[in-house]
């Protein structure tokens, strides 16, 4: 795969070995024809059958869910005693939909390089926030309405919303799941122009608890010259999240990182000192958290016009000290084609994903082997010039609920 240069002509190479498999994962299919069969599983118990279906990995549960609606409801109830030790380990899928307001999409799983039809719950526009953690997914719309669901089981819960959270101008939405207890943290930050002034940005954090299922303000401050946006991770207890520079002091950068520690395990300062500097000049950045530690993929600006990106890099954060661990090369930024210069990126573990708004291009990046590569050819397609495409990553976790 050394001197694959694009995505399309990945894929055309790929597809001379491989016929495109893309499954559905939606809706359980009809019954099978026992007629056509060698040996029927039907005339085995509940618990039988359960037991057999267990060992099976997270993908394949899926397409046996579709086999009969017995077998859908064998695996999709909470008494299912499917062990992921029995399978080998999964790594992050992610989850591609369009600008359209319909909830479906494809989820492409790196494990097999397949894309599965797939429905998500809570997709009721295309400018939903998102933020996963542990094989949980937390939607907010632009009214600020909260969902927490696993999509791989469609269980969801509507959450209880801060107060005063819908009158505001940005909104950023992270989240941290207990991988223990199974407890979920959400944090919202919450930014508001100042009436009648300009330069000056109200930021207010909120955290949700679902052990208490209470929410909690600890910060309201007001900011010169920035205001917050919609880019926040949580790592180790501690909240991050991007704000941007609106105008008055001039700024050596557009953006600036924020750290706010959420375990109140210690005194926070100012949200002004706490700032982080960026380590170039960028014209976006997307913020994760890989195994507990923040990385960050960024657009870079050209230095005379910072607004234009010229390329991609990943850092991670040391010590209030960022790190580059690499730059993407020229090949694979050519193969997106025309790129803007803001995108969508997500990851977990040790993968990465970035894809451009403008085509289903899905560019993955192992922070293990330091080694890039195309997925396979998303089945969604480009209809229109101005078609827009987004999407996040997620883990596939079945024993897990909101």
């Amino acid at each position: 795969m050394a001197d694959e240069t694009s995505w399309i002509s990945h894929y055309d190479d790929y597809t001379r070995k491989e016929t495109q498999d893309i499954d559905s994962l939606s809706e359980p299919g009809d019954e099978v024809d026992k007629d056509e069969t060698v040996i029927s599983l039907d005339i085995m118990t509940d618990d039988l059958l359960d037991r057999i279906l267990a060992y099976l990995p997270v993908e394949s549960i899926f397409r046996a869910s579709s086999v009969s609606k017995r077998w859908f409801s064998i695996v999709t109830s909470e008494s299912f005693s499917w062990n992921p030790s029995n399978s080998p380990p999964q790594k992050p899928w992610y989850f591609m939909f369009t600008s359209s307001d319909e909830p479906t999409g494809c989820a492409y799983d790196p494990n097999l390089r397949k894309w599965y039809c797939f429905e998500l719950p809570f997709i009721g526009s295309s400018n939903w926030i998102i933020s996963s953690s542990y094989g949980l997914v937390c939607f907010m719309d632009s009214s600020r309405v909260l969902y927490m669901c696993n999509p791989i089981t469609k269980r969801c819960k509507k959450l209880q919303e801060p107060s005063g959270l819908r009158f505001s101008d940005y909104g950023a939405l992270a989240m941290s799941v207990d991988k223990e207890s199974h407890n979920y943290i959400v944090a919202i930050v919450k930014s508001k122009q100042v009436p009648e002034n300009f330069s000056q940005w109200d930021i207010s954090i909120h955290i949700y608890k679902s052990e208490e299922e209470t929410w909690a303000t600890p910060l309201t401050e007001v900011l010169m010259g920035w205001r917050g946006g919609e880019e926040s991770v949580i790592c180790n207890g501690v909240l991050y999240f991007l704000v941007y520079f609106t105008g008055g002091v001039p700024s050596e950068s557009r953006h600036a990182l924020v750290a706010f520690n959420i375990s109140g395990r210690s005194s926070q300062a100012s949200l002004r000192r706490s700032f982080i500097s960026v380590p170039c000049s960028l014209t976006c950045g997307r913020l994760m958290n890989m195994k507990e530690k923040l990385v960050m993929v960024g657009g870079i600006g050209k230095h005379d016009r910072p607004d234009i990106i010229k390329g991609i890099g990943i850092w991670v954060l040391h010590d209030r000290k960022w790190e580059e661990i690499v730059r993407m090369p020229h090949k694979y930024f050519q193969g997106f084609g025309e790129f803007d210069e803001v995108f969508a990126s997500s990851g977990k573990d040790d993968l990465i994903y970035i894809q451009s708004y403008g085509s289903p291009a899905l560019l993955t990046f192992d922070m293990k082997v330091k080694h890039w590569k195309w997925s396979q050819k998303c089945p969604v397609t480009k209809r229109f010039p101005l078609q827009l495409f987004s999407g996040f990553c997620f883990e596939p976790r079945l024993k897990i609920a909101p």
